[in-house]
């Protein structure tokens, strides 16, 4: 079973500054996969939407600017957006439970601010956590984690706090029967 651990960051004001790049980026690139997704016939993949809002995108004089941040919270955000769709999708068609969600919406600068690294793009390291391009950024922990965690995601609220929340594995808690009685056959 999964489980998220979400701790205050203070990250120092170069950290801001890269870190506003980072939220920046992935907002854009979430908001070309989008426009391009509504714009299209047929959803595209994952891979397809990659190579033209990331990869094609680095090398025109526009958008040359996403070269300057990791690569991990820019395709984290197209995998998002493929997993939005998905809910949207299986909602329409009564497979999720729950109420019905809403289609993928374009993100803004005013809202909540988040960047997720997954494997690779981050390292804990005592109190600090590493973030690819970005560094060691100081963390208070208020619990340890209960295992190596899987992804991290940075955020940053409308009030202007920092938080990484991880997701990390957690095994199930076996809880004792209420009765403790034992049954023998004879």
């Amino acid at each position: 079973m999964k489980s998220r651990y979400q701790n205050r960051i203070y990250p120092t004001d170069q950290q801001r500054k890269d870190l506003a790049k980072v939220f920046g980026c992935v907002r854009v690139v979430w908001n070309d996969a989008l426009a391009l997704c509504k714009k299209s016939q047929k959803l595209p993949s994952n891979g397809d939407l990659q190579k033209i809002c990331i990869t094609q995108a680095k090398k025109t004089r526009e958008r040359a600017w996403l070269g300057e941040v990791s690569n991990i919270p820019l395709q984290q955000s197209i995998a998002d957006l493929g997993v939005a769709f998905s809910n949207f999708f299986a909602s329409l068609k009564g497979k999720r439970k729950g109420k019905k969600v809403n289609s993928p919406r374009f993100k803004k600068r005013t809202n909540r601010q988040a960047a997720r690294f997954r494997k690779g793009g981050f390292s804990i390291k005592a109190d600090k956590v590493f973030l690819a391009k970005i560094g060691c950024i100081k963390t208070i922990w208020s619990r340890p984690l209960p295992s190596e965690p899987s992804s991290v995601t940075v955020i940053k609220d409308t009030t202007g706090r920092y938080f990484l929340s991880f997701v990390v594995e957690i095994g199930p808690e076996i809880k004792p029967a209420p009765n403790q009685s034992i049954g023998i056959d004879l």
